[in-house]
């Protein structure tokens, strides 16, 4: 594990970004506090994320100066639409449809909070899908849990193996948290061995 000069709060509750800053080699704990995820009606699709990632951050200003907060956001974005997560199984079936044959974005945001200041990035990656039949579309939605995922899919499940045959940009940007970023927003308060011990 890599050791930071300040305490890391993930600000998310999504097992996924969990299992990459883990796996990215980062100690940290979990904290998710109740945020409003509405944004303003003129914000651009491609800036949704980032606006949804600041504030995140936001509820942890007052009192967690002493701790680095970070959070994330994804959005899917198609035909200059915002796919979001799907309300039920109709809607999944209907975005996964729309999504079958064609290609989108996904934007995914990510916030550091250090010491009452703000920073944040966002990378796009984009995603072609083949054209998906309906008993695999059906089969996805019954097998695995696209409720919780924006666009109603999941990269590195079932849907993604088979349906997807191009994909330009991070491949974890996708599953949700550009690793190639956090690394590096999080370099600057890394331990080397030589302070660590």
């Amino acid at each position: 594990m890599f050791k930071l000069n300040t305490p890391l709060v993930l600000a998310s509750n999504s097992p996924r970004r969990k299992q990459l800053l883990q796996e990215a080699g980062f100690d940290f704990e979990v904290e998710v506090r109740s945020t409003d995820e509405t944004y303003p009606a003129d914000t651009k699709p491609d800036q949704v994320a980032a606006y949804i990632a600041q504030q995140k951050a936001e509820v942890f200003r007052a009192d967690k100066y002493d701790k680095l907060i970070l959070t994330a956001d994804t959005v899917v974005v198609f035909e200059d639409r915002i796919l979001g997560k799907p309300a039920d199984r109709e809607e999944a079936y209907t975005m996964l449809q729309a999504l079958s044959g064609n290609t989108h974005q996904v934007v995914t945001a990510i916030s550091l909070l250090a010491h009452g200041k703000l920073t944040t990035y966002s990378d796009i990656a984009t995603v072609s899908f083949k054209i998906l039949e309906d008993f695999e579309i059906n089969y996805y939605i019954d097998h695995y849990n696209p409720f919780d995922k924006a666009g109603s899919y999941g990269i590195q499940e079932w849907i993604g193996m088979i349906g997807i045959d191009r994909i330009q940009g991070s491949f974890y940007t996708i599953m949700g948290l550009p690793v190639h970023l956090v690394y590096q927003i999080l370099k600057p308060y890394l331990l080397l061995p030589a302070e660590s011990k």
